[in-house]
């Protein structure tokens, strides 16, 4: 099968189209024929080497976490899909086996979900990495509810645009943080606060709005960027930030936090709730009740161009590959 493989660590000029063996579905697994794979900044850190304190690489590698298609074969023992289903993944790179960026993808079935007709592979694709870090922050972490109130710094990535989605389905009241180009995208969201962080001071905004502070904040982009995230927080109120893997990155001080009377949180899923949230977002868009973020498609061959972009930042939405019309 056709692949975009990396044979050494590097940046994205590592990555390149080659000929691999098709995987084959093994127990609890299935084989899926993927028609978009969606890029995260995990993608290029994985590039990088930077997962290889989670799993060893056997080269030549696949990156990817994530993709829909069509079940191509099933492993032994399942029983809950059949070949020619429609579905979404999250991949089994985290555990080491090879990624999306690829003709065919072996998954575990606890990290597939089966796709309504109305949803589109685009839209599908580009929800499992993302969508759930952002489900896991609000609903696992948070346990937000409506009339409750959030800032989303970086409202105009992927993991911001869910968050906003996400948030305003439940009901809650939505500020999020974004450059002047995406005020206008992260509003159509649902955003009831839009705020231009290069021109805008974020905590006065924040406090005109919600006078004793937000219940919540997700930080979605890290590195330093919410300096006064802490105190836009009412008492007893929660800070969540995303892993970054990134060194020497500015860090939310817990001294500060238990001063000020609020809390912080580590925001990241695991393989045991992954799948959990990836079924219970689907059924979202399976029922309508959702609508997808931005989304820029380009060829699979372009897949270090993609990375480049992600990992320079200010992408809105989604970028996501195109691997084969199905």
């Amino acid at each position: 099968m056709r692949a975009m493989v990396m044979d050494r660590f590097g940046g994205p000029e590592v990555l390149h189209m080659g000929e691999i063996e098709r995987p084959k579905a093994t127990p609890g697994n299935v084989v899926i024929r993927v028609a978009y794979a969606s890029v995260n900044p995990a993608d290029w850190k994985c590039v990088d080497g930077w997962l290889s304190q989670y799993f060893e690489y056997k080269f030549p590698f696949v990156v990817g976490f994530d993709a829909a298609g069509v079940i191509a074969e099933v492993g032994e023992g399942v029983t809950n899909f059949k070949v020619g289903d429609r579905v979404v993944t999250s991949s089994n790179l985290g555990i080491g086996e090879r990624g999306s960026y690829a003709e065919y993808l072996r998954s575990d079935v606890a990290r597939v979900a089966k796709l309504a007709d109305s949803v589109d592979f685009k839209t599908a694709a580009a929800i499992p990495t993302a969508a759930i870090t952002s489900y896991e922050g609000l609903y696992d972490v948070f346990r937000i509810k409506a009339g409750q109130t959030i800032l989303i710094n970086g409202g105009a990535g992927g993991c911001g645009s869910y968050a906003i989605l996400f948030a305003k389905n439940t009901g809650a009241r939505v500020a999020a943080t974004c450059g002047p180009a995406n005020l206008d995208y992260v509003r159509g969201l649902g955003a009831d606060l839009a705020i231009n962080y290069r021109s805008e001071n974020v905590l006065n905004a924040v406090k005109a709005w919600a006078a004793e502070g937000v219940d919540f904040v997700l930080d979605t982009v890290g590195q330093g960027t919410l300096k006064d995230g802490l105190k836009m927080l009412k008492k007893g109120g929660t800070l969540g930030f995303i892993a970054t893997l990134i060194k020497d990155e500015p860090l939310f001080d817990p001294e500060e936090a238990k001063t000020l009377g609020v809390n912080l949180a580590f925001v990241m899923s695991s393989h045991e709730r992954s799948g959990r949230q990836l079924t219970e977002i689907v059924d979202l868009y399976n029922k309508g009740k959702l609508k997808a973020p931005a989304l820029e498609v380009l060829p699979l061959d372009q897949a270090g161009e993609a990375q480049r972009r992600v990992k320079d930042g200010h992408v809105r939405g989604k970028i996501l590959l195109k691997v084969a019309d199905i």
